[in-house]
């Protein structure tokens, strides 16, 4: 059974930074592309960042391009989204998802789904 466990979330200051983790299991990691996405209150989900396979491919959407990074330990079955310079429009719940395919930026074609874990950041 697929697992994709979520990690990090918290509440932070404008202007401070967060490390979230995504832990999978019960798939061949290394042959997942893997994404975070995110969703606000009242808002509809948004695609934030993915990488691809290998780690040699990634993508970012362009509100949060230039302070968030992804990254993937395909030893240690982990996706990582390094969040600085956080701002209050990024408050939401952040979610992981595996993809078959080697990368993607849609969601739709995302086969698994972590629970989410929570972000704040206050003014």
């Amino acid at each position: 059974q697929v697992q994709l466990v979520e990690s990090g979330g918290g509440s932070v200051q404008a202007g401070g930074s967060l490390r979230l983790s995504c832990a999978a299991s019960g798939l061949t990691f290394s042959n997942y592309g893997m994404g975070w996405f995110r969703q606000a209150p009242g808002k509809e989900p948004e695609f934030v960042t993915a990488i691809s396979s290998s780690g040699g491919i990634t993508n970012y959407a362009d509100s949060v391009k230039g302070r968030f990074t992804i990254s993937r330990d395909n030893a240690k079955n982990t996706v990582y989204l390094q969040m600085n310079s956080l701002k209050p429009e990024d408050t939401a719940v952040y979610s992981c998802a595996a993809t078959r395919r080697a990368f993607t930026i849609i969601s739709g074609l995302y086969n698994y789904w972590g629970q989410g874990t929570q972000v704040t950041v206050s003014s």
